[in-house]
């Protein structure tokens, strides 16, 4: 009877450790799923999109109008993740063109806003041509 008990009490313990380690694991989900989310609505903010439409500006003196290189974008969600070092970085899709990239990094400052200073921090190739070509003409 004693050698039946034996294997109770580790599959007791095991089952008790699957139990905390899956908690775990869908506690981390759940965290990062709402980091996402809480990253999301900051990207949607109406001062993000100042911020961003000042950066593309930066980029493209004409962006967001009919003459501008840049004359539409939106963002890539599915691009949105935490940087390491603090903010949200992104993607926007410029022209509804997928090959037409622009990257983000949106932070605040010191003051606590987002600065359109370095808000636009790299391009696709392409469209680097293009800006280019504009800036020669």
């Amino acid at each position: 009877m004693k050698k039946k008990k034996r294997w109770l009490i580790p599959l007791i313990g095991l089952l008790i450790l699957l139990g905390i380690g899956g908690k775990l694991v869908i506690d981390k989900q759940n965290k990062a799923e709402k980091l996402q989310k809480e990253m999301i609505e900051v990207v949607k903010s109406e001062e993000a999109k100042q911020v961003f439409e000042e950066g593309l500006k930066n980029l493209d003196p004409k962006a967001l109008t009919p003459e501008g290189v840049i004359q539409s974008y939106e963002i890539d969600y599915d691009s949105i993740e935490h940087n390491p070092m603090g903010g949200i970085d992104g993607e926007f899709i410029v022209n509804k063109d997928k090959n037409l990239i622009v990257l983000f990094r949106l932070d605040k400052d010191s003051n606590g806003k987002f600065s359109s200073k370095y808000v636009i921090s790299g391009n696709s190739g392409e469209l680097g041509k293009m800006l280019h070509k504009e800036k020669k003409k």
